[in-house]
């Protein structure tokens, strides 16, 4: 390809659009408050997704964190479908400035149902095995906890599935 043809064609966009990083989706109910910025609230960036299909729900939880996710203990509970591309991104507000912690669910077919196709994440993004999901065992407090002051406060999230004898982060996932 010649220089003058490659220049009108970035300049016409078409040798651009390929290079151009995917945009952030921010979904869910509550955007305009992260959009707006004024109150406190957590904007979680999910990571790492090993399919774009089912549903993706966020929690957040505070108060006590000896009792964060606690079945029932949420402030806030938001699903909505799998995004078909792009990075990912809830906005969560909280009630006041404060110590949270977040949880992630991508349930891969959208049935409700958990198996073990679906994957999880958590703030703090602390590593977890097999053998903690299976017994339900939970990471610290310390390791999960995301401080809030006033404004929107980025929360990235990991998301790990099992696979093989493991559970943790997709190679190469999108």
């Amino acid at each position: 390809m010649s220089k003058l043809i490659a220049r009108v064609m970035i300049a016409a966009g078409a040798l651009a659009a390929p290079c151009a990083p995917a945009a952030a989706i921010v979904i869910g109910p509550h955007v305009a408050t992260c959009e707006a910025g004024g109150k406190p609230a957590l904007l979680v960036k999910i990571v790492g997704l090993k399919t774009r299909t089912g549903t993706i729900r966020v929690q957040t939880y505070g108060g006590d964190p000896a009792h964060y996710f606690d079945k029932g203990s949420y402030i806030e509970r938001v699903e909505v479908p799998t995004p078909a591309a792009g990075t990912v991104e809830v906005c969560m507000p909280v009630p006041k400035s404060g110590t949270y912690a977040v949880s992630v669910r991508h349930d891969v077919t959208g049935k409700g149902g958990t198996d073990m196709a679906d994957g999880g994440g958590l703030s703090g993004n602390p590593s977890l095995s097999l053998m903690d999901v299976v017994f339900k065992r939970r990471p610290t407090p310390v390791q999960v906890q995301v401080r809030v002051e006033s404004g929107v406060t980025p929360v990235p999230v990991v998301m790990n599935y099992v696979r093989g004898g493991g559970f943790g982060p997709i190679p190469g996932a999108r």
